[in-house]
């Protein structure tokens, strides 16, 4: 069977017939430490996973609250020890479920959270002091924190009990995924109000996570998709420093997020390589004393976009060998995708062949059992140096354009990350790169498989209870709070704190967004092409 001319990387490295000490550029005493020990090359503990295994942490959310609760109870009572929640669209760029904007939308890529009241169902019966829980959201992640915060105070578990993670990583929204809102400098702000409010009050829980992930389904790059996240990671701690706070005070609170792609050398070389890059970055850069603030913890996520909607059986080999990567690349937390991602929402069989998956992993591959098991490989350590250097050239050139704010406003990540996406496209057409099922190994008839399909009776039914809601609350404490959240909005006051007052008060998700565009104003797009 024919093979490509060239071996190469997404990053265009080069492999060569065998790596050795001759064709490589490796200093073992200097760049593999123990795990535990800066630069963290080999993982943030010393032990790694002969301690604990990472967690697993199964993404889900759909339809109503009631409904989701259901499937994290389940997804619960089948071994995963961290829950994920999935917003539908609507919540997540600031509309309630009866705004005109959402008319289709309900439910329907993500659980529908309008108020506090939707909130107290979804983690009905879930102890939130025992489980911990992981929300992508970002355009309203202060406002989905400050919900989560009070079905916390309900069930009586301090805020100093709480611990997750919100993903509140606005910049790859204008890089990659488009769920924003407000401009740049307001929805900066909202981060690093939340950045002090949860250094203050809520120490546990992690503040943000700085996705690659949506970099990478973008059609980045493996060395794009670290130097890009890493770009985010130090314009937020730039914002954060320039609001007053101490490095070591936020800095041990941020976490990542990256894409377990499919060129499984590559991506153990990249989880590696985006550690070490970030402990340099926050001793030399930042000044960094606190050995947590130079640890890069990380949840991963197989990869979506390789998800073929084709032989959609074939999906649970691509999960499990770029689960594989994440694995042997150290991550704490990790999500395996279901294979029949590529046709709807997981049905519940096929979510629990995505966590078995793990539990494979973790209970009968031995992969656990040592750390950092490829270390010392002449190709793992060569293509961590070299994806580390190139990662290193983007952020230079971000640098010398003013920072990442300036690099995103001009479009250039954008353009680079489309570039890459047209080349990995081409090369797919040409036969290239191979998609098993796709554009080759076709078979005439796919199989069909169980998919999961939302009634659009929800949407009808979400409506009728939060105009329900908006009837039997106070209006005056309603109205009250709302009118304090836009007079803070136009200082520089800590804005969680009120967005807070507003939950308890069962004002909307929608409203409290619409009162902050009503002083911010909404982001439009830069053309980029």
């Amino acid at each position: 069977m024919e093979r490509k001319e060239k071996f190469q990387t997404s990053s265009g490295i080069e492999f060569p017939e065998e790596f050795n000490p001759e064709n490589t550029d490796i200093n073992f005493e200097d760049e593999i430490a123990h795990a535990g020990e800066f630069p963290y090359t080999r993982g943030v503990r010393k032990n790694m996973y002969r301690g604990r295994f990472w967690t697993m942490r199964q993404y889900a959310g759909f339809a109503t609250a009631e409904e989701s609760n259901e499937r994290y109870k389940y997804l619960l009572s089948q071994g995963t020890t961290g829950l994920s929640v999935a917003f539908d669209l609507p919540t997540q760029i600031g509309l309630d479920s009866d705004d005109p904007l959402s008319a289709g939308e309900v439910g329907k890529v993500g659980v529908a959270i309008d108020s506090l009241e939707d909130m107290l169902t979804l983690f009905d019966g879930i102890p939130l002091d025992k489980v911990s829980t992981s929300m992508t959201i970002n355009a309203t992640a202060s406002t989905l924190l400050c919900l989560y915060l009070t079905v916390a105070k309900k069930q009586n578990v301090s805020f100093d009990k709480v611990n997750g993670t919100i993903q509140n990583d606005i910049l790859k929204e204008y890089i990659a995924r488009g769920t924003y809102i407000f401009p740049p400098k307001p929805s900066m702000r909202l981060i690093t109000d939340t950045f002090a409010f949860c250094a203050d009050q809520v120490p546990n829980w992690n503040t943000i996570s700085i996705s690659g992930y949506h970099i990478r389904e973008a059609g980045s790059t493996a060395a794009q998709e670290i130097a890009f996240t890493l770009g985010d990671a130090i314009a937020y701690v730039e914002a954060a420093l320039d609001a007053g706070l101490n490095i070591d005070d936020f800095a041990p609170r941020l976490s990542f997020f990256f894409n377990a792609h499919n060129n499984l050398l590559e991506e153990i070389a990249k989880f590696r390589a985006a550690r070490r890059l970030w402990a340099k970055t926050m001793k030399e850069r930042f000044g960094a004393k606190k050995p947590k603030s130079m640890m890069l913890r990380f949840h991963s996520q197989t990869a979506g976009s390789t998800l073929t909607a084709q032989q959609p059986e074939v999906n649970i080999v691509r999960t499990t060998v770029q689960a594989l990567a994440a694995v042997l690349g150290g991550t704490q937390s990790l999500h395996t995708n279901s294979m029949d991602e590529a046709l709807s929402l997981p049905t519940e069989q096929a979510a629990r062949i995505a966590l078995r998956t793990q539990q494979v992993l973790a209970y009968e591959s031995g992969i656990a059992d040592t750390v950092d098991p490829f270390a010392g490989s002449y190709a793992i350590e060569e293509l961590t140096n070299k994806l580390e250097q190139k990662a290193v050239e983007y952020i230079e050139k971000i640098d010398a354009m003013g920072g990442m704010l300036s690099a995103i406003e001009a479009g250039y990540v954008q353009r680079e990350i489309q570039e890459a996406a047209y080349q990995y496209q081409r090369a797919l057409e040409k036969r290239e790169e191979i998609v098993v099922g796709v554009n080759r190994f076709r078979i005439d008839e796919d199989e069909s498989i169980p998919i999961l399909k939302v009634d659009d009776a929800i949407e009808k039914g979400q409506i009728e209870r939060l105009r329900a809601l908006r009837e039997k609350r106070d209006k005056q404490n309603a109205e009250r709070s709302i009118a304090e959240l836009s007079a803070a909005a136009a200082t520089g006051q800590n804005l969680v704190p009120i967005i807070l007052d507003c939950v308890e008060n069962f004002v909307t998700v929608g409203e409290i967004s619409n009162e902050l565009r009503k002083v911010w104003g909404e982001y439009r797009e830069a053309v980029t092409v």
